[in-house]
């Protein structure tokens, strides 16, 4: 076991040559988080070790935190005993006392906020305000919002037979948002009588585990929640276990589609002889449009696009990737835009006045390199503000003595065609284009196999709600970005898949009527 003093282990990535006129002194978290040399998986209530396990590394760091277990399909078969075994008292268990241990799961999330937050942040890399300020207060949320559905589901589906819950549900969860993703699956399902088998994403797995001592500490009955941590092959093990009713899905649009096809070919014989579907939901990538008008207040709709793709490194499945804005204040906006970010801080997540922390993984570092690549190889002019060099990937990657960092930039003169327009990037990369009429604008944002959200900036009411109702996204925010809240639904359409987690809707995913 180790504990690590974040103020006396903070390490500040090298200072850029283009850092903003003033210093900001050192403001590291100072407080001391425990992380155990190893972790065993969350099964029936026990630990369960095992003998493979796997690094779980600090971004920022390049420094193995943990070694977390590896679980194989045997562990799932374990896991998901445990949760069919729990599932009968629970289901039956008065939506009363379900909501008890849903909101005392809630309030020691609050209670252990600054542990949690420091925590997902060394885990994941993103700024400690965020993690602090963001992620885990609407884990709490989630946790008390559902608490309160858990004796109300007769009434959230009017005219309808009384819901009765799934069964046992299969959750995997990605890296962007660890403890967050895990209340936006586990307190919907727990509320309405579920059992869960969860599984974190593979470099993100120590908050999911932190919430597991929750459970055991709030008195959670065994079964009732099971977190097997581990790569691809542990969730596809999930996913394909004939005694998991409902796999939710949150991740790439490409293993989304594979999921989509396993429990699309799967048939699984009842005790009455019928076969019965394996339910699913899937949310997945996106390349959501930004779009400002010329009448919209450009110092707010310019907050509204750093918040839209800077926000968490730009690991943001919604983020506002695509920025559309109209040609007559198209430099004005851009102009702006340039200034604001010059004054964005890059480096040590842990420290409070960060606001653009490090790259989750080597491997998305990688990734969003070759995209920047692709972006000035195919004609786009690259921006890094305050960069004397932004013509290539090192003005954006370089400066850095250690961990995975990216500064933020944007492209301009992209076309429809570029891949920067076209394809997820998951970073802080932002594709700028123009339109010229409101016409315009739906048809090139629209241009997209994608469809989770969008933004719009105008000061006219009319046009906001027109354009909204055209706009093909599951969600769209207007004059703001990135607000998430547990009482509104969040999912997408098209290659964004389909279902919704949040509000009354979310809750339909969890029950039968």
């Amino acid at each position: 076991m180790t504990t690590v003093d974040t103020k006396a282990s903070t390490r500040s990535a090298a200072a850029p040559s283009h850092a903003v006129p003033w210093d900001y002194a050192p403001a590291p978290e100072s407080v001391k988080v425990t992380i155990q040399d190893r972790y065993g998986l969350y099964i029936g209530g026990k630990w369960v070790a095992t003998n493979a396990t796997f690094d779980t590394v600090n971004p920022a760091t390049e420094q193995s935190l943990s070694q977390v277990a590896q679980a194989d399909a045997s562990h799932v078969d374990q896991a998901v005993a445990a949760a069919r075994s729990a599932f009968p008292v629970w289901a039956a268990l008065p939506g009363k006392e379900r909501g008890k241990y849903l909101f005392r799961i809630a309030r020691r999330i609050q209670e252990r906020a600054r542990e949690l937050a420091v925590l997902e942040t060394m885990d994941g890399g993103k700024p400690i305000k965020e993690s602090r300020d963001i992620d885990i207060p609407l884990a709490a949320a989630h946790f008390f919002y559902h608490a309160g559905w858990a004796d109300k589901l007769a009434y959230a589906f009017p005219g309808q037979a009384a819901p009765k819950p799934i069964g046992v549900c299969g959750q995997i969860i990605p890296w962007n948002f660890p403890l967050l993703m895990a209340a936006w699956k586990i307190a919907p399902a727990l509320a309405c009588g579920n059992t869960v088998v969860l599984k974190p994403a593979e470099t993100t797995s120590l908050t999911a585990l932190r919430l597991a001592e929750i459970c055991d500490e709030i008195g959670l009955p065994p079964g009732v929640v099971n977190i097997v941590t581990g790569d691809g092959r542990t969730g596809e093990a999930i996913v394909n276990h004939p005694y998991i009713d409902k796999i939710a899905f949150t991740g790439s649009t490409e293993i989304g589609k594979r999921i989509a096809r396993a429990v699309a070919e799967e048939q699984r014989p009842t005790q009455s002889g019928r076969t019965d579907a394996k339910r699913l939901t899937l949310e997945l990538g996106g390349k959501s449009p930004h779009i400002i008008f010329e009448d919209a207040s450009l110092d707010q709709a310019v907050e509204g696009i750093v918040q839209g793709i800077f926000f968490n490194q730009g690991h943001v499945c919604c983020a506002g990737s695509r920025l559309f804005v109209q040609e007559s204040v198209l430099d004005e906006t851009l102009e702006r835009l340039n200034r604001r970010m010059s004054t964005l801080r890059v480096g040590d997540p842990l420290d409070k006045n960060t606001d653009v922390g490090a790259i989750n993984s080597k491997q998305q570092f990688d990734t969003i390199t070759r995209y920047i690549d692709a972006g000035i190889a195919e004609g786009a002019e690259l921006c890094v503000p305050g960069s004397d060099n932004p013509s290539t990937v090192s003005s954006v990657t370089g400066g850095f003595d250690v961990g995975h960092f990216c500064r933020p930039c944007f492209f301009r003169n992209v076309q429809p065609s570029h891949r920067v327009a076209r394809e997820e990037i998951f970073g802080p990369v932002l594709a700028v284009l123009s339109f010229r009429t409101p016409e315009e604008a739906i048809q090139r944002a629209n241009n997209t196999r994608f469809g989770l959200a969008a933004g719009i900036w105008t000061d006219k009411g009319s046009k906001i709600f027109d354009m909204a109702a055209r706009l093909e996204a599951g969600v769209v925010w207007l004059n703001t970005y990135n607000r998430f809240d547990p009482t509104s639904p969040f999912g997408g359409y098209k290659e964004s898949g389909f279902g919704r987690e949040g509000g009354r809707h979310g809750l339909r995913a969890y029950v039968t009527t």
